[in-house]
């Protein structure tokens, strides 16, 4: 039997923020007259699911049972989210209101003519401060219903305001009841404590200790003082190319090494791919260092895709192998 068969009973809900990643595909030939920028002739266009949406589909690409929790608004890129998430079999928990639109990273990407299309631009589109009282609570909610028969919640949070004290108020209940709780937040990691694990990245790391990370033997000192302050169980640390570090309190750190080529194809929603990954594993119920083990090697796979992309478990188990 597969290593990863106990993924397929896995029941993981994600509460974030979920993003329309929008490539604009174009070639570009020449200088406009109008100003110096170059022209673009569209080509075609691809919707993907970004964000807290990308942790999801990794989850599901995996063969977890996903439910995504979040804002989608009532527009074409609402829309197109939707018809994703049907397509990839991801249930959806999403508050839509008047005004509130879905938020999107539209990236244009051209070159010439037999050549490799490179990002120019990105413009992005959402909600500016905070959601309205309404749909905080809808969302809280939502949360709360999606949770109740949940394996594990993976809350990946990238500041566009679904993450809120309302919501957060849920996430902490449910680690309260015992529901192993992963975070990934960008700005507010300091206001998740006591969940199963944390997952910052070492510029996160820095920020949230006032402590530099440059050295091990620095963010070692950072994760001790992250692990004191949030009460988590675990901390997961990545830090690029230098790997991940696992912490866990009275343990010694444990350092896993990229998995395959250092040099990154493109880094897009890696972060995605390994806390969905961690999160499937602990869910599966897995010990937190063959979840981090998985992990790394899962987001060694995904950044040698471009764009945002997916692993599957046909991946993963081709990476285990190796």
């Amino acid at each position: 039997m597969s290593q990863l068969a106990a993924f397929s009973k896995v029941r993981v809900v994600v509460l974030g923020d979920l993003v329309a990643d929008h490539y604009l595909f174009g070639q570009t030939e020449r200088i406009s007259r109008e100003a110096p920028v170059l022209i673009v002739r569209h080509e075609r266009d691809e919707v993907k699911l970004g964000g807290a949406a990308n942790a999801a589909a990794n989850a599901r690409a995996l063969g977890g049972r996903v439910t995504a929790v979040g804002l989608l608004g009532a527009d074409e890129m609402g829309r197109a989210m939707r018809a994703l998430f049907k397509r990839q079999g991801i249930g959806v928990e999403a508050v839509s209101g008047r005004g509130i639109p879905t938020e999107s990273k539209m990236r244009i990407l051209a070159g010439g003519l037999s050549t490799s299309r490179q990002q120019m631009l990105r413009v992005d589109r959402g909600s500016v401060g905070p959601l309205p009282p309404a749909v905080r609570e809808a969302l809280a909610q939502r949360l709360e219903k999606a949770a109740r028969t949940a394996d594990v919640v993976v809350v990946s949070d990238y500041g566009a305001g679904v993450v809120c004290p309302e919501t957060r108020q849920v996430v902490r209940a449910i680690a309260r009841r015992g529901v192993p709780v992963c975070v990934d937040s960008r700005f507010a990691l300091a206001e998740f404590k006591g969940v199963t694990v944390c997952k910052p990245n070492a510029p996160e790391l820095a920020a949230l200790t006032g402590l530099p990370v440059g050295s091990d033997a620095e963010v070692d000192r950072a994760a001790a003082a992250a692990l004191a302050r949030l009460g988590c169980e675990v901390l997961l640390v990545t830090r690029g190319r230098q790997g991940m570090v696992v912490y866990s309190k009275g343990q010694k750190p444990t350092r896993l090494a990229v998995h395959g080529p250092e040099d990154a194809v493109d880094v897009t929603g890696a972060g995605d791919t390994v806390i969905a990954t961690f999160a499937l594993a602990v869910g599966a119920q897995k010990p937190f260092l063959e979840a981090a083990h998985l992990a790394n090697i899962a987001g060694g796979i995904v950044v040698q895709k471009p764009g945002t992309a997916t692993v599957t478990q046909a991946e993963l188990m081709g990476g285990l192998a190796r």
